[in-house]
């Protein structure tokens, strides 16, 4: 019979499937070989003459994070907010290398944007518009949340972002029933408490399923080379062999035609800021 693992605690998972939601374990022989079950795999499953569900099987996988445990991610909901806290764009591209990495497209979900002028809120969607689908969403009065189910629908998504961006309060108004415990943002350090505990997978309006998860809210190390971090900037990438130097990292390098398309406007500057920094980050990390 086949399921789908919607959540996993202790051990235990549970599977949809045609005839209900069933507890189960999985066989000896995953542990034997390695392999860790996770919340969107699709398996098959056997109820036992006892009762008892075991999973037998997965099927291959399109993708699979360790942490947190899913698979099969269609899309990132990329979360941030408009202001409080106030948007750090290197952090957040760390999130759309990630999805970059992963070849998972990436859509951007601006929270809070009643919180700001509409001239600042553009000011913000320029840094993104001519790479990613951007959404202005407020979990407080409701906007954008249709658009956002459009995207959403048929696909498996997860939801990124720093703490305190509002992912529950807006997973609070795609998934009926979910009651997300939802976080406030400290005063002393403007960023968000953690709420999330364990990874499960819901149903959303209209279709499509949303991954609920702790993992996807901080990065300690980016993992990425120097050299392949440009490729992770899809508007930098578009730039690759162009330059005069094949080995150029954009920096100063004479003939750089990625430098020459942030001064004539093409790349923007804060995305352009936010690969420095990110380029020194890795940099730094190989030296030590």
């Amino acid at each position: 019979m086949k399921g789908l693992i919607i959540k996993g605690i202790g051990g235990f998972y549970y599977v949809k499937t045609a005839i209900g939601l069933l507890q189960a374990k999985g066989r000896g022989i995953f542990k034997k070989e390695g392999i860790t079950l996770a919340v969107g795999d699709n398996v098959d499953i056997e109820v036992l003459p006892d009762g008892d569900a075991v999973i037998n099987s997965i099927e291959n996988r399109k993708n699979h994070f360790v942490r947190p445990p899913i698979a099969n991610v269609d899309n990132f909901i990329v979360v941030f907010a408009a202001a409080k806290p106030k948007p750090n764009f290197t952090v957040i591209d760390k999130f759309l290398i990630m999805a970059e990495q992963s070849d998972i497209e990436p859509i951007l979900c601006i929270n809070k944007c009643d919180l700001v002028s509409e001239a600042e809120l553009k000011k913000i969607q320029d840094i993104y518009r001519d790479v990613y689908p951007v959404i202005c969403a407020s979990g407080k009065t409701g906007k954008g949340i249709d658009q956002l189910l459009r995207y959403i629908e048929g696909k498996k998504v997860a939801f990124a972002g720093p703490s305190g961006v509002g992912k529950s309060t807006i997973t609070n108004l795609i998934i009926p029933g979910a009651n997300m415990e939802t976080g406030t943002v400290s005063q002393k350090t403007d960023r968000g408490r953690h709420t999330t505990r364990h990874v499960e997978i819901f149903e959303a309006l209209g279709g499509g399923m949303v991954f609920d998860t702790p993992g996807f809210t901080s990065f300690d190390i980016l993992e990425a080379e120097a050299e392949e971090l440009a490729d992770y900037y899809p508007e930098i990438a578009a730039y690759k062999g162009q330059c005069k130097f094949d080995d150029c990292r954009h920096l100063k390098e004479p003939g750089c035609k990625v430098l020459e398309a942030v001064a004539g406007g093409r790349i923007h500057r804060a995305r352009y800021e936010s690969y420095l920094a990110n380029l020194e980050e890795v940099k730094k990390r190989k030296r030590y």
